[in-house]
């Protein structure tokens, strides 16, 4: 039987909800290895950015609605989803992660994540399950055990201030190349930098399918 792996989306779109190029290599990389890909992403709005300008336009759009656009309209909203029928949970990238899913890209150290998110990734890590996170995501995972004791051992790459940022949440930064992945064995964590450190997209690939196919054969 194939494994159901949940991704849990942000949006559509590198400023302003999941990195596409992280999110689809995830979505090729879940399907190549010959597990089966879920698509979740929290039922709430995000405010629009114009991807050409870097600015907000002032829009707001649902997250859903913009994740499906990735998905090609498969989605579950996250309130709908259960741990019992997934095997593991993947965090693409992308500024959303930080926005949408947390709302660290604005309050730094004194970010809260979504609880429904929050709920999720504790959900998964107290059931044994692998939680992956690329790039920024990592960020979420840490801000989302930061009350417990968990101390997980994650990577954004080679970022000072956001290693720091991590280590203030109580997680364990590792510093990592581009294609490479850090295991935190004792809470089922995976994580690899992707676009934190990029350059390009088959540069990124080497770290997400190394990421996917752990936690498809873990």
């Amino acid at each position: 039987m194939k494994k159901r792996i949940g991704v849990l989306l942000a949006g559509a779109g590198v400023f302003d909800g999941s990195e596409i190029h992280e999110a689809t290599l995830t979505l090729l990389y879940i399907d190549m290895h010959g597990a089966e890909a879920v698509c979740l992403a929290p039922d709430k709005t995000l405010s629009e950015v114009n991807h050409l300008t870097k600015k907000e336009t002032g829009g707001i759009r649902k997250v859903t609605e913009e994740a499906a656009r990735i998905s090609r309209g498969s989605i579950l909203p996250l309130s709908e989803s259960g741990v019992s029928g997934l095997d593991a949970l993947i965090l693409p990238g992308g500024f959303g992660a930080v926005k949408n899913l947390c709302d660290y890209a604005v309050k730094g150290r004194d970010c809260s994540v979504d609880p429904q998110v929050q709920q999720a990734i504790l959900s998964f890590i107290d059931s044994g399950k692998t939680v992956g996170a690329i790039c920024i995501a990592p960020v979420v995972v840490a801000a989302a055990v930061k009350h417990r004791a968990l101390h997980p051992e994650l990577t954004i790459g080679s970022d000072r201030a956001t290693a720091e940022d991590l280590a203030f949440f109580g997680a364990v930064h590792k510093p990592a190349k581009v294609d490479e992945i850090i295991v935190d064995t004792v809470n089922n964590i995976v994580s690899t930098p992707a676009y934190m450190l990029g350059p390009g997209i088959s540069d990124v690939a080497k770290g997400i399918e190394k990421l996917v196919k752990y936690v498809i054969d873990v």
